[in-house]
């Protein structure tokens, strides 16, 4: 005579079975990719569409260079004056490692813009697409 499964020992083989397939599963990520190079793709899409696509007067006088293929591991932004793009950068923003540690210098840094750079830079680089 077979034995008879009783609903009990089917929902207990239900559960189980279930229990190992979720351990055997990949988390999924639950934000943006943090390296180095998707950060500052993120930061490059909102500088160039809050800052110079949208005519913002700030950065008027300036225009965005983007260097992400980096062999040295840090990709990065320059803005560079629009009618001497050879010249010395007045913002560099770049970034390095995963997850990134961002990093942002220049004269703009130190102009009436930058704490608006800084807020805008970081938002960008968490996931955000607003302009300010």
């Amino acid at each position: 005579m077979r034995p008879r499964l009783t609903v009990t020992y089917v929902l207990t083989i239900a559960t189980t079975a279930a229990l190992v397939a979720s351990c055997q599963s990949k988390p999924t990520p639950t934000g943006p990719d943090r390296s180095a190079l998707s950060t500052m793709e993120r930061v490059a899409l909102g500088a160039n569409a809050c800052w110079f696509k949208s005519a913002d007067p700030a950065f008027a006088a300036y225009k965005l260079a983007p260097e992400l293929n980096s062999f040295s591991g840090r990709p990065r932004i320059l803005v560079v004056h629009k009618g001497s793009p050879e010249s010395r950068p007045l913002l560099v923003v770049q970034a390095e490692g995963n997850p990134s540690k961002l990093d942002a210098f220049g004269p703009m840094m130190d102009s009436p813009t930058g704490p608006r750079i800084v807020h805008d830079v970081t938002r960008w680089a968490s996931g955000g697409k607003a302009c300010s």
